[in-house]
């Protein structure tokens, strides 16, 4: 990948021959239809606070407004407790916070058990990203609030008690309102250049796919009608056999939905699954290849129910492939220390007179543009680490819970991020090797 070039790659966990494929199915929404962001979560925020004063929330609350560099994908919302989580695939919680309070005394080194899962709930698509804002916007209003007590499990007025549960359920009703209802739908409709990214590439490769023989099957969870609302100079329909809509998965990969014809006539209705599209396609198993942005509701379902292919889009790539690019070269200086390292330590003893080595790489392992002060504030909490490190690297979105995916480097698992805290992780695995370093030098 060149200087200045976006990354636009493919990775696979294994081999397979696209031309062995006699199906492809997409979802269509952040898949086919790439919804422009941060544009469409800032309209789908916005729509929220009026349904919570509905139900009496404070007006209060309309003057948060959309901020793409909170919220991301994957975080956990301990609805006991009412704390955002950022856990790895381990259960080990890595950042925690509360509103927008990140908390540095309970977080890391804390994990989360089996057997409490059942409070946790997982906000692991795009479309949860406006409902994750909101969930940290209330919590913020009302642990500020003077009017309000805090709680451990919630807040007190007066003789009501509001828990941390039933406002993140108040929060989940509102944001199924929005895609449910045509509230969201007519907003889009209205402005589908500002919502939705044109691309002109994708109907010439449909196109040639469908000429080739290839079989296309379109899974949307809108209905009909905005579907309409984007058909070009070649009717959209005509790119694809079978399209199902409204498919409300990942039921329909399990216990199955209603499916109807849409404007043919038809007697009656019937409750289908996927064994029915696939019955409709004349393909199953593997060689159905399904693409989609839901981890579970596209990739997982279909692969357990099915057995087909899978293939994920994952957005936040581009940015963390493009911020390993721009720091691929402390990666490998950090890589080839610690292999300098390794060596002279094999076998070194109390009388051995490596410890120069060991002095000169660590004096060499030291940032060069770290002074004193900036250490000291390296020191404070992470909101203050944030205030020196955002002054070299510009932030990406996703700047308060670092990157989704994290790489694999001979020293451990690092989170490439220039966000606000993780706080250039080779700063912070500099300095621990550093520690390390000093370790060894005061045991010898």
């Amino acid at each position: 990948m060149g200087p200045g070039r976006a990354p636009a790659w493919s990775f696979v966990n294994r081999s397979l021959a696209l031309g062995k494929s006699r199906c492809f199915g997409f979802d269509m929404d952040y898949t086919l239809a790439a919804y422009k962001s941060p544009a469409y979560e800032a309209l789908a925020f916005q729509l929220l606070p009026e349904l919570l004063m509905c139900i009496r929330y404070t007006h209060e609350i309309l003057r948060y407004t959309y901020d793409p560099t909170f919220p991301t994908r994957g975080l956990l919302f301990n609805a006991l407790y009412g704390n955002l989580l950022k856990v790895d695939a381990h259960g080990n919680m890595l950042l925690g916070a509360h509103g927008f309070t990140f908390l540095s005394d309970f977080y890391p080194n804390k994990f989360i058990q089996r057997d409490d899962l059942q409070r946790f709930h997982i906000l692991n698509t795009l479309f949860n990203l406006p409902e994750t804002y909101l969930c940290a916007c209330l919590l913020d209003f009302f642990s500020g609030c003077s009017r309000y007590t805090n709680c451990d499990t919630g807040y007190q007025h007066g003789n009501l008690f509001m828990s941390f549960r039933s406002l993140f359920q108040d929060v989940t009703d509102a944001i199924n309102n929005v895609h449910q209802s045509d509230c969201l739908k007519e907003k889009t409709l209205e402005d589908l250049e500002k919502y939705v990214e044109r691309d002109p590439r994708l109907p010439i490769v449909l196109g040639k796919m469908k000429e080739a023989g290839k079989v296309f099957l379109a899974i949307m969870t809108y209905p009909f009608s905005i579907s309409e609302a984007e058909a070009s100079v070649r009717p959209w329909r005509s790119y694809f056999d079978p399209t199902v809509v409204d498919t409300q998965k990942p039921h329909l990969f399990a216990e199955g939905v209603v499916l109807r014809q849409v404007n043919t006539v038809m007697a009656g209705a019937e409750v289908s699954s996927s064994d029915i599209v696939c019955e409709l396609l004349g393909v199953r198993g593997k060689g159905i290849l399904y693409i989609g942005d839901h981890i579970f509701g596209d990739i997982l379902k279909s692969k357990k129910r099915q057995d087909w292919r899978t293939c994920l889009v994952v957005p936040e790539l581009s940015w963390e492939l493009d911020i390993w690019a721009r720091e691929k070269e402390g990666l490998e200086e950090l890589k080839r220390l610690d292999t300098h390292l390794a060596d002279p330590n094999q076998d070194m003893d109390g009388s051995s007179c490596e410890l120069q080595v060991i002095n000169f790489t660590n004096r060499e392992i030291q940032m060069p543009h770290e002074s004193v002060a900036e250490q000291e504030r390296a020191s404070l909490d992470p909101a203050s680490r944030l205030l020196s490190y955002s002054q070299r690297v510009p932030l990406p979105p996703l700047a308060f819970w670092g990157l989704t995916l994290k790489d694999v480097h001979p020293i451990g698992p690092l989170w490439l991020c220039c966000t606000r805290h993780s706080v250039h992780s080779f700063n912070q695995c500099l300095r621990s090797t550093s520690r390390v370093l000093s370790s060894l030098e005061n045991k010898v």
